[in-house]
């Protein structure tokens, strides 16, 4: 069981508590078992299919598509998800990102033809962005939207790396329209995966499996009205679904951090070594020690960041990319040295710290990668500095 103690922290309310304790015991009964697939693409876009189901049986992808949508809700749900089941994880937080610029940005209508089926686990969504020369910088977008003289827009290009590619019903997609250079010339657009000239190139294979691709956009229609925000305001609405989201990978990188400590203070307990607990060695206890600090440091961090968001309001990407930033370099440290307490156990294939030694890794790349996150802190912290000194004494 892992350490719920910052439930009590002033972060989070009393209907979040109720929240995270009946999530608890929902997943503990109905995922926490249930094996991961990696014969097939098929066999694993399947399982997540169900898993789609699952959550929305159980009323839990409700939040994701919230109005407003409730940060420290994400984070409870992905945290507590991804310490049970990395995939149910995943599930639930593409379904809210995959669909969050809609939540955000979408006209009534968009909102009404989308989000009860995203909640309902009737569709699966998705977030392309990235290309195969702009990832962490979104301005390099080549991707081209042309309006033609039906009104439409016609999207030609590919998008690569998308969550849930080849997977999804609906996908939010960025394309230059051309209003000015760089991230200002950007639009957002939901398309639908049947639509003709959107096709899967391929399926890309990763160390932790998941539904992930490569998609081709040749001559695909998109009716003005499917557009989110305004031309020209395609950044924006990135940026702004980043915002709510980034969070949230940190809160999934908690989860696999408190999983890992959970075993590795198991092992610590129950393995004998030199005629005692390895518990009892110093070095164990100091190791131990470690973990849960850098746990308790990024748990302060995540639910900072989300209660920012939800209470004072406005743009939190300093505090966003500071709980992503230590939670995600934090998790990854924590899983290695479970890994390590394990010995030769922590390395074989279908341990539980193995599976999550190879799911971590994604966390610290993904919707910003570390490098990514310093330059933003970095940059604001420039950037405060410099209204300081420009500010009367």
């Amino acid at each position: 069981m892992p350490d719920r103690s910052y439930l009590r922290w002033p972060f989070l309310d009393d209907e979040h508590r109720t929240l995270a304790d009946d999530l608890q015991a929902w997943a503990a009964t109905e995922i926490a078992g249930l094996e991961e697939p990696v014969a097939s693409d098929e066999a694993l876009d399947a399982h997540c299919r169900d898993l789609v189901t699952r959550l929305a049986d159980g009323g839990w992808l409700a939040a994701a598509t919230g109005e407003p949508i409730d940060v420290r809700t994400l984070c409870l749900t992905r945290e507590t998800l991804a310490y049970h089941h990395a995939l149910a994880d995943f599930a639930f937080a593409m379904q809210g990102l995959g669909s969050g610029a809609i939540s955000l940005f979408g006209s009534d209508d968009l909102r009404l033809r989308y989000l009860p089926g995203v909640a309902d686990g009737r569709l699966v969504a998705a977030f392309a962005l990235s290309e195969p020369e702009a990832g962490s910088d979104v301005a390099q977008i080549a991707m081209t939207a042309r309006r033609d003289g039906s009104g439409d827009y016609v999207i030609d290009g590919e998008k690569t790396w998308i969550s849930n590619g080849g997977l999804a019903d609906v996908y939010t997609v960025f394309a230059r329209t051309g209003e000015a250079p760089g991230a200002r010339g950007l639009s957002a657009f939901v398309v639908d995966a049947d639509s003709p000239g959107l096709r899967v190139a391929e399926r890309i294979p990763v160390i932790a499996p998941h539904p992930l691709a490569r998609l081709a956009f040749e001559g695909v229609r998109v009716p003005a009205d499917q557009m989110l925000g305004a031309p020209g305001e395609g950044f924006k609405v990135a940026m702004a679904t980043l915002d709510v989201f980034r969070s949230t990978v940190g809160a999934a990188a908690l989860g696999f951090a408190r999983r890992a400590l959970d075993e590795a203070l198991a092992r610590a307990t129950a393995r004998e070594l030199y005629g005692a607990p390895m518990a009892e060695l110093p070095l164990v206890q100091a190791k131990l020690a470690e973990m849960a600090l850098g746990i308790d440091a990024s748990a302060l961090l995540v639910y900072r960041a989300a209660w920012t968001k939800d209470v004072p309001g406005g743009r939190v990407t300093r505090e966003a990319a500071m709980a992503k930033l230590h939670a995600t370099e934090t998790a990854q440290r924590v899983v290695d040295d479970a890994v390590q307490l394990f010995g030769g156990l922590g390395v074989t294939v279908g341990s539980v710290v193995e599976r999550l030694y190879r799911e971590v890794r994604a966390l610290r790349i993904y919707e910003g990668a570390s490098e990514v996150q310093q330059l933003i802190i970095g940059r604001a912290a420039l950037a405060a500095h410099r209204e300081d000194a420009r500010s009367p004494a």
